[in-house]
């Protein structure tokens, strides 16, 4: 019998929420197959079978267990059956389920499966013990987009169920939907509220003019993509301009321990990613030890497997300060909330044509607004805004980036 242990997500990780389980009580399972998806305060992982078997099922969905608890055992003596086929085999589709009562002595009756109803699945054993009892299938749907055996059990052993359904629903718009919480959300929640009670957080803005960054990227952008497969874009350029300001202003890179500041010379630059569970931040480490295309290329990687729930916890941990984008979905201007432990983050903005003043003449420029949060409490304003303006200086002429110095502070050895 081997057992099913909950692996350490990450540092600081003690307690982890069952999701949902990708496989039934008494299945049998491969090696390397998907059993349940976890969820951590930070992200949603896979839990995968080390061996095969026959698994049996301890934990509960939506139970929250310690890390390194049982969850399952799987029986490695157990034989395969013949013809076995994986879980998306099995399930057949709705449209099978009768949606009406059972009437005594007559065959069951079909109706139309909804159009919000036709992405649901059901297991033939779910499917099988709903004929049996009569059920309806709108008392067994639960929010779920697939049923299993397990949950039509749970209905017809809880009288009250329908009862109970029947009074939510009184109270709730028709209108209106409800979707639980995901631990993700719910320590996200968590986090936000306390850093807006623990910190002493202020921000501080200012805007920057692209118009040099836009015009090397119309220039370079087919030679940088046929050489290293990947499009040039922003965040990379930002990342190195943040790592470059880190080393004229590292205070904006430390954080709070107890009544220590600790001062963090690696750059290990958080970005800030939405996904479908919320918001992941994955950490791009060593940036100042990385050229332009590698940062780019791991930004992509670490952006993807994020979005698809492949990325793991220990590349979200060890950040110093984070990067965040609303521009993407159209922000002007924000002020973006501090990464627990960090103490700061930079918000990037959209960036809108303007009319500025250059050169004692009105032109337009491609503009973004930048803000940085931090807190007060271990960063002053004079690193602050420094910081900020450095990170301006840097993005307006951006072959400051090869060594942050102008030529001529090269050649004067400034």
């Amino acid at each position: 019998m081997y057992a099913v242990i909950v692996p350490t997500p990450g540092e600081s990780i003690t307690e982890v929420e069952i999701g949902s389980w990708l496989v039934e009580d008494q299945q049998y399972v491969e090696q390397n197959q998907a059993l349940a998806e976890i969820e951590s305060d930070k992200a949603t992982l896979e839990l995968v079978a080390d061996v095969a078997g026959k698994i049996h099922i301890f934990a509960k969905e939506g139970e929250t267990v310690m890390v390194g608890s049982k969850v399952a055992d799987i029986d490695t003596e157990a034989i395969a059956p013949e013809g076995d086929v994986s879980p998306k085999e099995e399930v057949a589709e709705v449209k099978e389920v009768p949606l009406t009562p059972k009437e005594e002595n007559k065959a069951p009756q079909k109706r139309e499966v909804k159009p919000e109803h036709e992405h649901i699945k059901v297991t033939p054993s779910a499917q099988a013990v709903i004929e049996e009892n009569g059920l309806h299938l709108e008392e067994v749907l639960a929010g779920m987009a697939r049923i299993q055996k397990k949950d039509v059990m749970q209905v017809i052993d809880t009288p009250l169920q329908s009862t109970l359904k029947e009074n939510i629903k009184s109270s709730i718009p028709k209108e209106d939907e409800v979707i639980p919480m995901s631990a993700l959300r719910k320590k996200l929640s968590q986090r936000l509220v306390s850093v807006k009670n623990e910190t002493a957080m202020l921000t501080t803005f200012n805007e920057i003019n692209l118009h040099k960054v836009m015009e090397i990227r119309k220039q370079y952008q087919g030679a940088f993509q046929k050489k290293h497969g990947i499009k040039l874009g922003f965040m990379s350029l930002f990342t190195k301009a943040v790592s470059e300001a880190l080393k004229h202003h590292p205070m904006v890179g430390a954080s709070i321990d107890g009544d220590q500041i600790i001062v963090h010379h690696r750059h290990h630059i958080s970005i800030a990613v939405q996904t479908p569970k919320g918001l992941m931040v994955p950490v791009v480490r060593d940036v100042d030890q990385k050229s332009i295309p590698e940062v780019e290329a791991e930004i992509k990687d670490l952006a993807t497997r994020a979005r698809n729930k492949k990325i793991t916890l220990d590349e979200m941990e060890g950040g110093i300060f984070t990067i965040t984008n609303g521009g993407t979905f159209g922000s002007m201007m924000s002020t973006p909330i501090i990464n627990p432990p960090q103490s700061a983050i930079l918000g990037m903005h959209n960036i809108l044509e303007r009319p500025i003043a250059e050169d004692g003449k009105v032109v337009i420029r491609p503009m973004m607004y930048v803000a940085l949060s931090y807190d007060h409490r271990i960063i002053d304003g004079k690193d602050s805004v420094g910081f900020l303006v450095k990170v301006k200086q840097l993005l307006e002429e951006p072959s400051l980036l090869l060594s942050g110095l102008s030529p001529y502070e090269t050649l004067f050895d400034l």
